[in-house]
């Protein structure tokens, strides 16, 4: 687990650097333990150094008196299992010592050397003697009444014990540390785990995913981040999978779409080929090929205005329009179509002039197409599809009512999106609003659908009028440039907040 990804990351960074800092703390607390430890002895070996002038200077005028003196002090010294106490001559030998034993004359001794040189009469060293122990010895040199040099006093202390017990405390310090580390091991590597054992399984998840299992579902065992993200994983499996569905479903509708008028196409010129057919039969045989290739030709434009959508390609040439004119010449063209098909198509037109809008001719006469031939496609025989429209605080609403079937309510929220069919049983590739709805988007408007099933369907178009988007430029959804013709052309379509 450690060989690579999170778990080493975090082994080297989070491991790595508490480690670092338990050593550096480690070592600061051995620094401070035998500092304290040094000054302490130090301080108790200067504190008996200061009862010296009391003790041995006071009216000494001689050597001899201080030899003697010397010898005294050493030989009655309280300490003696504490430290050791030597007399020393100014010439540097030893006198005598409060141990008892002959001194060593050949010891040397650095810090009586200090000591006759300062000014402060002490002299302070830490070293190995001669026998290999370590010792902090403290020289203070005795004067006499006249300030000449009488000789030394100089106390030793074995250092053996002290840097043992150092030693110890170091070694619990070290002791505490590696245990504080292998708690933080054992925590951190349960913590990882419980990170990168669900990362292992979304990963897996997401490789079926990638290969088109769509069924596939992350157990969330956690209510934290991992376990929205293994909602989100779940919800993005559910979604590629009705995606997909949709998909197949689009394909098998413009397959069956394109399948219808190329069966008839290829019939009737079968027919005409073969001859001997009276002119009506050609008459009737030419107009349902002219009249199929034009639907046929309708879905691939259709198609390939969804291509346009999809890749952000679809362009707008904007001018100033009567949007009523556009829509008069819609209802007209679905007039004969009502009629033949024994339902009513009513126009309620407003006598009042509507404010002219900024629109693409074309690309507006292609959305009333299409939700008027929805409208009559989806209202039965003796049903009605009624048309009006009305300007209201600068926009114009075009509203288009059946008394069809209407849309579940469960499916309303889908039906502008691509490839969706709420009725899989009326013919359409499902592609027809989600277009419709995006050249609205582009004319800064709007396409809303209110449907109740049984009840029928009520779609409103809303588009800004010129005055409006003069008025408000922050209205429009798309970045236009002016043309040589002196019309405006759509090239980019904004980014949503």
């Amino acid at each position: 687990m450690f060989r690579k990804g999170i778990a080493r990351r975090w082994l080297i960074n989070s491991l790595g650097v508490m480690i670092l800092l338990l050593a550096a703390c480690i070592t600061a607390l051995s620094f401070v333990v035998q500092s304290y430890a040094y000054n302490g002895i130090q301080m108790t070996l200067v504190g008996r150094s200061d009862e010296l002038p009391t003790v041995l200077s006071y009216g000494m005028k001689t050597v001899g008196e201080f030899n003697a003196a010397a010898r005294s002090y050493t030989e009655n010294f309280p300490d003696k299992d504490l430290m050791e106490v030597m007399a020393v001559s100014r010439s540097g030998s030893i006198l005598s010592t409060s141990t008892g034993f002959a001194p060593d004359q050949t010891q040397a001794m650095p810090d009586f050397e200090s000591a006759l040189h300062n000014d402060s009469g002490y002299g302070y060293w830490i070293g190995k003697i001669s026998t290999g122990e370590k010792v902090m010895a403290i020289s203070r040199v005795v004067r006499s009444t006249n300030g000449a040099v009488l000789g030394a006093v100089r106390y030793v202390v074995s250092m053996e014990r002290t840097d043992r017990q150092i030693t110890y405390i170091i070694l619990s310090l070290i002791g505490v540390g590696v245990l504080i580390i292998l708690l933080v091991t054992l925590s951190g590597m349960y913590f990882v785990r419980s990170i990168v054992g669900p990362i292992r399984e979304l990963n897996a998840t997401a490789e079926k995913i990638a290969k088109g299992d769509f069924e596939v579902r992350v157990k969330k065992d956690k209510d934290d981040e991992i376990g929205a993200l293994c909602e989100s994983i779940n919800d993005m499996a559910a979604e590629l999978g009705a995606a997909e569905k949709m998909k197949n479903d689009f394909i098998s509708s413009v397959s069956h779409e394109l399948r219808t008028p190329l069966t008839a196409i290829k019939g009737w010129a079968e027919t005409i080929q073969s001859g001997g057919i009276g002119r009506e039969t050609y008459e009737k045989g030419m107009s349902v090929i002219i009249r199929e290739s034009e639907r046929l030709s309708g879905i691939v434009e259709e198609l390939l205005d969804f291509s346009r959508i999809q890749s952000g390609r679809m362009r707008l040439i904007l001018n100033k329009i009567d949007l009523l004119a556009e829509l008069d010449e819609a209802v007209y063209m679905f007039t004969d179509r009502a009629r033949t098909e024994h339902k009513t198509l009513i126009y309620d037109e407003d006598d009042t002039m509507l404010s002219p809008i900024l629109g693409d001719v074309n690309r507006l006469r292609q959305v009333f197409i299409n939700i008027l031939d929805n409208a009559l496609k989806y209202t039965n025989p003796g049903g009605t599809v009624r048309v009006s429209a009305y300007e209201d605080d600068g926009f114009i609403r075009v509203i288009i009512k059946d008394s069809g079937c209407g849309i579940p309510a469960e499916h309303l929220p889908n039906v502008k999106k691509k490839f969706y069919k709420a009725n899989q049983n009326v013919r359409g590739n499902g592609i027809g609003l989600a277009v419709a709805n995006e050249i609205m988007e582009l004319h800064s408007g709007s396409l809303d659908i209110d449907s109740q099933e049984g009840m029928g369907t009520t779609v409103i178009i809303t588009i800004p009028t010129m005055k409006k988007l003069e008025m408000n430029p922050e209205l429009s959804n798309t970045t236009q440039i002016p043309t040589a013709t002196g019309r405006v052309q759509v090239v980019e379509r904004k980014q949503s907040d």
